[in-house]
């Protein structure tokens, strides 16, 4: 599914100004943005799914338009059909994780209900290994289990391809690496796209098939060479 970006966005606060400049296609089932914290990594992401509105530009997925601003198009978040996975996942700490995997299925802000037995949480509790903690809630579940809670939010509504935010950042060393192995097997089982945001080389070798690295708000046409490893703005 190919992905053309071409954006701008200025912000401005406390005397301070910071420009976007994001321009790059990809027909690469994995899509990694390379660039150290405040690189304006997580605003290009905000920008796709929705939740930033560029200055100027276009934005289209599989060759539908998802922002333009000459045509004055801005589809709004629901509408992009794209999952976004949060740095800190994001999780209600009122719902429980069936509940939470529930939320993205239905409109509105009504709580399901804390017993759903709806097919498709079923079917992610499963795929997921979820279903011993189904009624727990998110404070009581380890960092991986958190994460795979919010994977399986964010999948359960079908998305045409997936955003995430510094994914492992928030776990141990260890138990990044295990996360990982679990993104890039369930990734290639669902043939899903995907564009991951990272200042880690580690999530760089291992889902880095399309490489872009960003630097002070713009992607840079590059090479990086780190541990013998070559990354490609």
């Amino acid at each position: 599914m190919t992905l053309d970006v071409d954006i701008r966005k200025t912000l401005e606060a406390a005397g301070r100004r910071f420009t976007l400049q994001a321009r790059f296609r990809s027909d690469s089932q994995r899509v990694v943005i390379y660039g150290a914290s405040g690189a304006g990594k997580s605003m290009l992401l905000k920008a796709l799914a929705g939740l930033v509105t560029p200055d100027q530009g276009r934005i289209e997925l599989g060759g539908r338009c998802l922002y333009a601003s000459a045509q004055g198009i801005n589809l709004p978040p629901q509408q992009r059909e794209l999952a976004y996975l949060f740095q800190d996942y994001a999780l209600f700490p009122h719902l429980n994780v069936r509940q939470n995997i529930a939320f993205g299925l239905q409109r509105g802000w009504r709580n399901p209900s804390s017993q759903t037995a709806h097919a498709t949480v079923r079917h992610w509790l499963a795929a997921l290994e979820l279903d011993t903690v189904a009624g727990q809630m998110p404070h009581q579940l380890s960092g991986g289990q958190r994460q795979r809670v919010a994977l399986a939010r964010a999948l359960a509504a079908a998305p045409r391809a997936l955003l995430l935010d510094e994914p492992f950042a928030a776990l141990d060393p260890a138990l990044r690496q295990r996360m990982r192995a679990e993104l890039d097997k369930l990734q290639r089982q669902l043939g899903i796209p995907m564009l991951l945001i990272t200042h880690d080389k580690d999530d760089v070798e291992a889902f880095g098939d399309h490489l872009l690295r960003m630097e002070q708000g713009t992607l840079v046409d590059t090479a990086l060479e780190l541990k013998g490893v070559t990354y490609e703005g």
